[in-house]
């Protein structure tokens, strides 16, 4: 059994967490954090998770993680660096679901999250765990960078034509739309119901702190530098990612074959038939990204909608697929859930 800690568990990440941690058959839990809801019974606080855990959660400085083989952090950015380099060196292995080692260079990331960084050297040595791209270095990484929701979504639409170099590198487009608990669950008025509901609105249009961990992605399957105009949505709904993505081919290529050959042994992404539009419900509450490609009137324009859960995939499902491949378990293993319907 692989024991598990989990640092930061009230949040939606960390309870879509718990509920799938619970039912992986090679897991055991020994603890949980939380600062405010230390002593407080993880199913008094989720009763969705009744007779499933029977652990209290734990005031973070005083928990001892001796006993984990590997740890979670579902915390705010800035938490995990702080407490990684104590872990590591204790032999733990660390997933982190926040932004604090997904992007190499150090000042670009103080720059776009607004803080030091605590562990700068311990970046480079953190693997990103997008397992469709470095499945290979997350089998030997003992740090997993998790990577974000919408870079998930936008990275695994972009990556085949990127990857093909059939299209022009430096005006690619990123329109993105997803549910409130992207937001997290802290009160804030953007968030509340009836702020969020029955509207629709774009934000962060200058520039949103997951343009850098996307371009870096995409820069790296290209091999040089990309641009990519990226626009987030907030939408009414409460769980989902829709990525519409837009590039320019600059050679004839069968766009069909090309996303079904490279993702042919991919178990969590779905490449749907020609024609299709997949819909954010039919991947929530499931580990799946599901893509069609498009070519509107057989023009040098393709149009890729690629579509997750942002708690599963773009979180919490990730987190366990990486952990999976990090202990040699069949990648699947506590994550083959079918969507929720309705």
């Amino acid at each position: 059994m692989i024991n598990v800690g989990i640092v930061g568990g009230t949040g939606y990440t960390g309870v879509e967490l718990l509920r799938i941690l619970v039912q992986h058959p090679k897991v055991k839990i020994k603890v949980i954090t939380s600062r405010q809801e230390a002593g407080i019974g993880v199913d008094e606080l989720f009763p969705s998770l009744r007779g499933q855990i029977a652990l209290k959660f734990s005031d973070p400085t005083r928990v001892d993680f001796g006993k984990c083989d590997v740890v979670f952090f579902a915390t705010p950015n800035g938490i995990a660096m702080q407490q990684a380099e104590a872990l590591l060196n204790s032999g733990i292995k660390i997933i982190d679901l926040a932004a604090d080692f997904r992007i190499k260079d150090v000042a670009e990331w103080e720059k776009w999250y607004g803080m030091k960084h605590a562990a700068p050297g311990l970046v480079a040595e953190a693997v990103y765990g997008l397992p469709e791209v470095n499945r290979e270095k997350i089998r030997g990484a003992r740090l997993i960078a998790n990577p974000g929701c919408y870079p998930t979504a936008v990275q695994l639409g972009f990556i085949p034509l990127v990857e093909a170099g059939v299209v022009d590198m430096d005006h690619l487009i990123a329109d993105t739309k997803s549910g409130v608990s992207g937001a997290g669950r802290k009160a804030e008025i953007h968030s509340l119901y009836a702020e969020a509901s029955d509207n629709f609105k774009s934000y962060a249009v200058p520039g949103h702190r997951h343009l850098p961990e996307i371009r870096q992605g995409l820069s790296e399957r290209a091999n040089k530098p990309i641009g990519l105009t990226f626009v987030p949505h907030l939408t009414p709904m409460i769980r989902g990612i829709h990525a519409t993505l837009y590039a320019r081919l600059t050679g004839d290529v069968d766009l069909q074959s090309l996303y079904e050959n490279r993702y042919a042994n991919e178990p969590f992404v779905d490449v749907l038939p020609a024609g299709s539009h997949p819909e954010t419900r039919s991947v929530r509450g499931s580990n799946f990204c599901r893509i069609a490609v498009h070519r509107p009137g057989n023009g040098d324009t393709v149009v890729i909608l690629s579509v997750t859960d942002n708690l599963v995939k773009g979180a919490a499902g990730q987190a366990v697929q990486n952990m999976n491949i990090m202990y040699a378990l069949p990648e699947t293993t506590g994550i083959r859930h079918v969507p929720l319907l309705p």
